[in-house]
C-alpha cells in the first residue's frame, strides 16, 4: 500500500449509513399488505447471501413496487469525517466513485465532507454506473492516477471490489450494511483487505 496516492470511496454503506433509508423504503412498500417487516427482511437477507441486491430482489419476490428513496434518512457514519480528515492529513488525495442520484457532491458538502474530497464521480452525472469499468477509468483519468497507485474502498464486492481488481487497483472491502452477507464468488471479488468498520481503513493505510 506504500505506492497509494489516491483513495476512492463508495458512498452508500461505506461513508454514509443508509440503514434507515432501506428500512423506510420497506415500510412504505409493505404498507396496506399482510407482509410483515420481519418476513420481508428474511427474504432480503436470503437474496443478499446470494450476492444479489437484497431489497430489490425481495420487492420482486413479493410483487411490490419500489418506493421513493428518503434522502433525509441518510447519515454519515459516526467515524466518517474523522477517517477522511486523518487520510487527508496523511497527504492522500481522496475521491468518490459511487452509484448515486443527482446531487452527490451537494449532499457531501451539506455533511461537511467535501473539504476532504478532491474528486466526485457519481453515476447520475456520468451516465454510467458501477460495476461498469468505464466509471472507474474516468475517475482514474481525471485524477491523473495509474490504477496501481489507487485503492477502492467499498461495501459491495460486485460493484466495488471486482471491477477495481480487474483494473489493477488495490481494494479494501468494508463489511457494512448488507455486505456482511456477501461472499466472494471468484478471484476478482477477493479484496486485498477486509475490514468491518470504516475506521479500520486507518490501520490498513498507515
Amino acid at each position: 500500500m506504500n505506492r497509494i496516492k489516491w483513495i476512492f470511496f463508495d458512498v452508500g454503506s461505506t461513508l454514509i449509513d443508509e440503514t434507515e433509508c432501506y428500512n423506510h423504503r420497506i415500510r412504505d412498500a409493505i404498507a396496506g399488505t399482510d407482509i410483515t417487516f420481519e418476513k420481508f427482511n428474511e427474504k432480503r437477507i436470503l437474496f443478499a447471501k446470494q450476492n444479489l441486491k437484497g431489497d430489490i430482489e425481495a420487492l420482486k419476490f413479493f410483487g411490490l413496487t419500489k418506493t421513493p428513496w428518503h434522502f433525509e434518512d441518510e447519515r454519515p457514519y459516526e467515524e466518517t469525517e474523522a477517517v477522511l480528515n486523518a487520510l487527508w492529513e496523511r497527504g492522500y488525495s481522496i475521491g468518490v466513485i459511487a452509484n448515486q442520484a443527482l446531487g452527490t457532491k451537494n449532499r457531501l458538502e451539506n455533511w461537511g465532507l467535501m473539504k476532504y474530497i478532491n474528486l466526485v464521480i457519481a453515476s447520475a452525472e456520468e451516465g454510467v454506473a458501477k460495476p461498469d469499468s468505464e466509471i472507474f477509468l474516468r475517475a482514474l483519468k481525471r485524477a491523473d492516477c495509474l490504477p496501481e497507485n489507487a485503492v477502492m474502498i467499498g461495501d459491495r464486492i460486485d460493484n466495488d471490489i471486482e471491477p477495481a481488481n480487474r483494473l489493477g487497483m488495490r481494494t479494501i472491502w468494508v463489511r457494512q450494511g448488507f455486505s456482511i452477507y456477501q461472499q466472494p464468488m471468484n478471484e476478482y471479488q477477493k479484496a486485498d483487505y477486509i475490514i468491518d468498520r470504516l475506521k479500520d481503513v486507518l490501520e490498513v493505510l498507515k
